[in-house]
């Protein structure tokens, strides 16, 4: 994975993204204000605890997170990050109260978890209530170790994300955004692990394709936010270099649902749907990841809205190990395939996984049903089986990485 980050040699000589802003940005930081501005600090309130503190009441009775090093106060939530400006873009004009943990490295390994930021905003009147809230994580997306692998893709690599430009390792969509740390600062994942990323979660997965005109705003304002806040995070953990500011304007069209055909789902000619599941997969949102995205992510389905099935290609190897547990423990092996890249997957009646060893480094194909997919009178073949060796033969053409011929076993375990 490229980081896009620039970091000067050793020598004193800068390479191609050499990092000329942090001087300036040390010598133009501003001396922290007074105690009593900073707890009334514009429109924004900013909690957290300190040692011995049990903790900040929030909204309806909720508890800040309790550490023991933490600050009373920090000039901005989320490691000094979300200033005023870039909450009215996020939030808009409303009060907002933050809780942000000191970061440090998690021990517990290949799922490593460096802390979390919180920030909810409150519709003021004559009662109070909380409007939104964002969810800002700096970890390592589980991978090998974890049973809870498949859950950050289906959030994070769905087909309503789109490349965030400019060199930027990291995808947007109107409620979710996720830039990856460089490696020279977090270190290099192992083949069991993923990289390390910056993660920003607001509202439910789900949301988006309801009102173009918000998401669009939305959309452009978690692509702002997750640059600042990863180059906080940056600062933070005393790493050199810094992302350059994202092209709001510049992003990919919205990603809308369309009607599916049946001899080409998801946009693949030559993969046809079995007959019996034409009306249940009638409908499709294909999300293009060739554009520098780290997945190309198809949902499919009948009812609104028709995520029944998903079918995902992770190009990205700082991510291809999302799947590898499945790919490994997921049901009854797959043969390797022969004649092209060393690989291994799983199949069962729900998921098909596939992890392919290219060129560019490892790839992961999925099959998977999400939810219940009917077939017509309850007949049809496996609709997992049916689909999945045409589409990882289709998809490994597309990006280069093949021929991947998969012969599926006689019977599913």
């Amino acid at each position: 994975m490229t980081d896009g980050t620039t970091d000067a040699t050793t020598d004193g000589t800068t390479d191609a993204t050499t990092d000329d802003t942090a001087p300036a940005e040390a010598e133009a930081v501003a001396p922290r204000p007074p105690l009593l501005k900073r707890l009334v600090r514009s429109r924004v309130a900013r909690a957290v605890t300190a040692a011995g503190l049990v903790g900040v009441l929030l909204g309806a009775g909720t508890v800040a997170w309790s550490t023991d090093t933490l600050p009373l106060l920090s000039p901005d939530p989320c490691w000094d990050t979300f200033d005023d400006a870039l909450a009215t873009r996020v939030f808009g004009d409303r009060k907002t109260v933050a809780e942000t943990q000191r970061l440090q490295m998690d021990p517990r390994g290949r799922a490593a978890s460096y802390g979390q930021c919180r920030i909810t905003s409150y519709q003021e009147g004559k009662k109070e209530r909380a409007v939104r809230q964002l969810t800002v994580r700096v970890h390592r997306p589980a991978g090998y170790g974890e049973r809870t692998n498949g859950v950050w893709p289906s959030e994070f690599l769905e087909s309503d994300m789109v490349p965030l430009g400019a060199g930027l390792p990291g995808m947007v969509s109107p409620t979710r955004a996720w830039l990856a740390l460089p490696e020279s600062c977090t270190g290099q994942p192992d083949i069991l692990s993923n990289s390390t990323v910056v993660d920003l979660a607001m509202g439910d997965a789900g949301d988006s394709g309801m009102a173009p005109e918000y998401d669009r705003k939305d959309r452009a304002a978690l692509s702002e936010a997750v640059v600042a806040v990863t180059n906080g995070v940056l600062r933070e953990l005393d790493c050199s270099g810094a992302y350059s500011a994202p092209a709001p304007d510049e992003l990919a069209a919205l990603v809308g649902w369309q009607d599916a055909k049946p001899d080409a789902l998801c946009g693949i000619e030559g993969l046809t749907v079995p007959a019996a599941y034409s009306h249940a997969l009638r409908r499709e949102r294909v999300g293009e990841g060739g554009g520098g995205g780290a997945a190309r992510t198809c949902e499919a389905g009948g009812t609104y809205p028709p995520g029944d099935l998903r079918l995902m290609t992770v190009v990205d190897p700082g991510l291809a190990r999302i799947h590898v547990r499945d790919a490994t423990f997921g049901g009854t092996r797959l043969s390797a395939a022969k004649g092209g890249p060393s690989g291994f997957g799983t199949i069962d009646v729900t998921r098909g996984v596939y992890v392919a060893q290219c060129q560019t480094g490892d790839v992961t194909f999925l099959v998977e049903k999400v939810k219940s997919v009917s077939s017509e009178k309850g007949k049809g073949p496996n609709l997992i089986r049916a689909l999945l060796p045409k589409y990882v033969e289709a998809e490994a053409e597309r990006i280069g990485c093949g021929p991947i011929r998969l012969k599926l076993p006689e019977v599913l375990e």
